[in-house]
């Protein structure tokens, strides 16, 4: 008997001014693709302003679109210009606080740095939306932090779970 093979279709934003004024190069994506398993396949990339009506907009595009999993990078720390949370939080009908914490708490071995993150996640509609750091390096390790867990959220999100025993 031959399974069928799970693809998990994602949207990958990367929030930044200098990046996205061309300034710096973008090193997130790569990244990203590197540290996602093969059953995922990135279906749309953006680079955009840390702008919070733009990051909204996007943001809402892709809600809309019923894109399942729709990752955001940069724009959680402390920065005036660091609004992914207050976006993100504006379109969110249902917090997902352990996915965030997780990643907190996956960082809290790496870098002392970990608690000036105030990245959220959570679901609007049928996309759960999870705000990386703005690192490649976080963005590799917040991935490490959420594998073990992000199909089977994803599954359930979408209805396609079996019962546990």
């Amino acid at each position: 008997m031959t399974t069928k093979e799970k693809v998990y279709k994602y949207a990958f934003i990367v929030l930044s001014d200098s990046r996205s004024g061309g300034e710096k190069k973008d090193k997130c994506k790569d990244a990203l693709l590197d540290s996602m398993d093969k059953d995922y396949k990135m279906e749309y990339f953006n680079i955009i302003p840390d702008d919070k009506e733009k990051i909204l907009d996007e943001l809402k595009k892709l809600v809309d679109k019923n894109i399942p999993l729709i990752l955001t990078s940069g724009g959680t720390g402390f920065s005036k210009r660091d609004n992914t949370p207050e976006a993100t939080k504006e379109l969110i009908e249902k917090n997902t606080p352990g996915i965030s914490e997780a990643i907190r708490f996956y960082s809290k071995e790496i870098t002392p740095m970990w608690a000036l993150s105030r990245a959220v996640s959570g679901i609007a509609k049928n996309s759960l939306i999870i705000n990386l750091p703005g690192s490649p390096k976080a963005v590799s390790e917040a991935i490490d932090a959420i594998r073990p867990f992000l199909g089977h959220g994803l599954d359930i999100l979408k209805g396609d779970f079996t019962d546990h025993d």
